[in-house]
């Protein structure tokens, strides 16, 4: 371990002049501990969306922007909070008839922002998630697709499926839409070994209430270049508390994403010891990625995509990546020359930048980048989790303890020397084409 603190301490030696050093200097690994710590505590009760846990660590990093001394983003009237309304919805009472059999309740799990009835199989499109599929990667297809869709989920994710479910009926994992917005279409998860479908009803009871949401986001103003705006993310939400859960009920998510939301503060925090950011810097904490991204996706509506120069979202930097110390992976790497510039800025180090390994995970739409990205931004999320082994990833055991912090510092350290020239004003990544639906 003494040996992992030491790379990351003097990974940057190599390169040359007061930049290295300032790095080195300005993001202390011990302030790196003290946020993380903080955010990922059992008092959070898991940061989930709608509970106090959010509450609590919107404060904190409110408490952490005014210290830095951010400004508010312009027309924000709450201070560092980006505050809107949402439709929280949860399941009520459901009925699924298929090929004139009822489905047990516990087996069918929906996803809806009002109440609806399906007579027959008119106009709903029909999924098979087979054994071979990425269910949660495939949830957020679904519900970006906008077509009615029933999906019939293989036996072999009952434990998935049971534990998604349980969360939604308790609250934790709802599905929200703006309000004053178009309701997405419903969709229906029904477990089971069903193999072809001849008839279906579906009425579906849904409760909604108005509830508030919010981001918290603070700037440093660009000193030539102030319409031109570079933004560091990452999202402070988490699982929440689910009970029956072992060995304890919290879902910490201290690498998912108290890690990304730590580099974030930290970020904020060295460039305005810098003081000399040509564009606009934007520190943003996005809430309710966890139930589908809505915090990013009102953020994309508050900012011109076209004056945004670049995004560093950052999620999940807690653990070596399958290169081992000193190396991360940008998703989305082939479709701009973000990456490139990163990793041109960062020669003379021991870091390295690769490109995203799990391109079937659908990285790259997975995570918060992908609201401006969708937009034409060349937003890339940096990450080191090894997402296939990982045995913590929306666990309870997602705590402090199973973190490297050494890894986490070092990450830090290289995306501020990363991304210099961005923020200078040297470097203008190329767009990303504009996702068409």
């Amino acid at each position: 371990m003494m040996k992992k603190y030491i790379l990351a301490g003097a990974f940057l030696a190599t390169v040359t002049g007061a930049m290295a050093q300032n790095v080195n200097k300005l993001i202390d690994q011990k302030d790196v501990e003290r946020v993380i710590n903080t955010l990922a505590a059992d008092d959070m009760q898991g940061r989930a969306t709608f509970t106090p846990g959010i509450e609590k660590a919107a404060k904190f990093i409110e408490s952490e922007f005014t210290n830095i001394g951010l400004q508010p983003m312009e027309g924000s009237t709450t201070g560092y909070r980006q505050v809107w309304a949402m439709s929280r919805s949860m399941q009520g009472k459901t009925v699924v008839n298929i090929n004139m059999s009822g489905v047990g309740s516990a087996n069918v799990y929906v996803q809806a922002s009002a109440s609806f009835t399906w007579d027959s199989m008119d106009g709903v499109t029909i999924i098979k998630e087979t054994s071979d599929k990425n269910l949660r990667a495939d949830m957020r297809t679904f519900a970006a697709s906008g077509k009615k869709t029933l999906v019939l989920i293989d036996p072999s994710f009952a434990a998935q499926f049971k534990q998604m479910r349980d969360r939604a009926m308790a609250g934790g994992r709802m599905t929200a839409t703006a309000k004053g917005g178009t309701a997405p279409a419903p969709i229906v998860y029904v477990l089971g070994p069903i193999e072809d479908v001849r008839s279906l009803e579906v009425t579906a009871t849904i409760k909604s209430e108005e509830m508030p949401l919010f981001n918290v986001a603070g700037i440093i103003p660009g000193k030539t270049k102030p319409d031109e705006y570079v933004v560091f993310s990452g999202h402070y939400d988490h699982l929440g508390i689910a009970k029956g859960m072992a060995p304890d009920s919290i879902f910490n998510g201290a690498d998912d994403d108290a890690s990304g939301t730590t580099a974030v503060i930290e970020l904020a925090k060295y460039y305005k010891k810098l003081n000399n950011n040509a564009r606009t810097l934007i520190f943003v904490g996005f809430c309710a990625e966890e139930i589908g991204e809505f915090g990013s996706a009102h953020f994309a509506t508050t900012v011109n995509p076209d004056k945004v120069i670049a995004m560093f979202n950052i999620e999940m930097i807690g653990k070596p990546s399958k290169w081992g110390q000193n190396s991360a992976f940008i998703t989305g790497f082939e479709r701009s020359d973000f990456g490139t510039i990163l990793q041109k800025n960062l020669e003379g180090t021991d870091f390295k930048f690769y490109p995203d390994p799990y391109t079937k995970e659908n990285l790259f739409y997975r995570s918060d980048n992908a609201s401006l990205a969708r937009v034409g931004v060349p937003a890339h999320t940096i990450t080191t989790d090894q997402i296939d082994i990982d045995p913590d990833y929306h666990k309870v055991t997602d705590e402090v303890k199973t973190l490297d912090m050494a890894n986490i510092t070092a990450a830090i350290r290289a995306i501020a020397l990363s991304s210099r020239t961005i923020v200078s004003g040297k470097d203008t990544p190329t767009r990303v084409a504009k996702l068409e639906r």
